[in-house]
């Protein structure tokens, strides 16, 4: 299977593998060309309204339904365990996750640090992060619970799913929708990253109000790949996450095995270079709004369950200034990771692979290191930062760490120190 793709975001799409694979004028007709199974796969009520409804027609070799019975696997380090401990005000960061020694897949290398919410509510997220050194070879995943966020930090991905091929570099992300049968494939020998499970509404692009027609992430620079098949028989593995819980069931064959499809429910990536950073051009530094990449709103208008944003490449110019993030506490809560470079908020200790949580109302901004700089920087000049990119996990709901997480060795316990060093500048008149 290699990977070609479609562009734009929730088109109506259509491709085939084998000519005339899809039925023209119906769905479902009485016998499906070329010998094929025709199914529906919904990732909506059947009613909801047009302009969110998404669902994809499939034909394929064989069912879905065809697979031996599930049963309870080991959930491993991998969970939605989010009530083990109670919440924590503190400031979190990690280091990176070590490459593992022995032989571990995309599956079986997913440490889960962090979450809100459940898959039985709809609502909330999961936060993982991944690293492996193998292939996943003759097993299957879907997650039933979630669409799953996929963010690459080191070695590009292959991910074979059921419609089709998505190659993921990092700086690049990949959306799997819930329900969506997938392989991942190492194509550099290792590969370490973040996945965040979305338990809510899916992901779109934000409205853009008074910027206009034009910027931040473009429609037509979102990729869905074209049908591809596998016609495999052999003793295969399907893992299914449903219900915060893992299952495994036998199946003898390939399940990525459509010939065609059509519709709006399928995977897709993005590169995030081509983001079209919006930011401000006469004073103050602007909240990270209008760096949202994708969100999933809530019930709320103008509250997310779950904004992806991002901190590319770009100017700096404002005047009269503190350039940098500001000081600050958020009724949301924030999950940030490093994908490469630095960071422009910490001078040192946010590493690539890493991450950080300041969870709501927790106070949080630039190290000392960052702040000194900061306030006695020349603003005549542009600033310009590149070879940059972080991205953050913003949701309504304080982020709840998991048992596993707190204890790791990766866990920075004198993270609290970046902010020590700052001095009392006070000099009342």
């Amino acid at each position: 299977m290699t990977s070609s793709y479609q562009s734009g975001f929730g088109n109506e799409f259509a491709t085939e593998a084998l000519p005339g694979t899809l039925p023209e004028g119906r769905n479902s007709p009485q016998r499906v060309a070329h010998g094929l199974y025709a199914e529906q796969l919904s990732g909506t009520a059947f009613t909801a309204p047009r302009h969110s409804n998404r669902r994809s027609w499939l034909y394929r070799i064989r069912p879905a339904a065809m697979h031996q019975p599930f049963a309870l696997l080991d959930d491993g380090a991998f969970h939605n365990r989010f009530e083990e401990l109670p919440a924590t005000p503190n400031q979190l960061r990690w280091n990176p996750v070590p490459l593992p020694v022995v032989a571990t897949d995309f599956l079986d290398g997913l440490f889960t640090l962090a979450g809100n919410g459940s898959a039985a509510a709809q609502t909330g997220i999961g936060i993982h992060v991944y690293a492996a050194n193998q292939s996943m070879q003759g097993r299957f995943f879907y997650d039933a619970d979630a669409e799953l966020l996929i963010v690459p930090q080191h070695g590009r991905l292959r991910i074979a799913t059921e419609l089709g091929v998505l190659d993921v570099e990092p700086q690049e992300i990949a959306v799997i929708p819930r329900g969506i049968r997938f392989r991942v494939e190492l194509i550099d020998g290792s590969a370490r990253g973040y996945v965040c499970e979305n338990f809510g509404a899916a992901l779109r692009l934000p409205d853009l109000g008074p910027i206009g027609s034009n910027g931040l992430a473009n429609a037509r620079d979102f990729l869905t790949p074209v049908a591809a098949f596998e016609e495999d028989e052999g003793d295969f593995e399907l893992v299914a996450k449903f219900q915060g819980r893992l299952w495994t069931a036998a199946i003898a064959h390939s399940p990525l095995d459509v010939v065609g499809w059509h519709g709006n429910y399928a995977p897709y990536k993005y590169d995030l270079r081509r983001f079209n950073t919006i930011g401000s051009i006469s004073y103050d530094h602007p909240d990270p709004s209008i760096f949202t990449v994708l969100t999933s709103p809530s019930d709320t208008p103008g509250t997310a369950n779950l904004d992806f944003v991002i901190f590319p490449p770009r100017w700096l110019v404002a005047q009269d200034t503190f350039r940098p993030p500001w000081f600050h506490r958020n009724i949301a809560s924030e999950f940030m990771g490093l994908i490469a470079g630095v960071y422009d908020a910490k001078a040192e200790g946010f590493l690539p692979g890493g991450a950080s949580l300041h969870n709501s109302m927790t106070g949080h901004g630039p190290d000392a290191d960052t702040f000194d700089k900061a306030s006695t920087a020349n603003l005549a000049q542009p600033h310009v930062i590149v070879d940059t990119m972080a991205f953050m996990f913003e949701t309504r709901a304080v982020i709840r760490p998991v048992r596993q997480a707190l204890a790791a060795e990766t866990l920075q316990r004198d993270y609290f120190q970046c902010w020590q060093g700052l001095r009392k500048n006070f000099k009342p008149a």
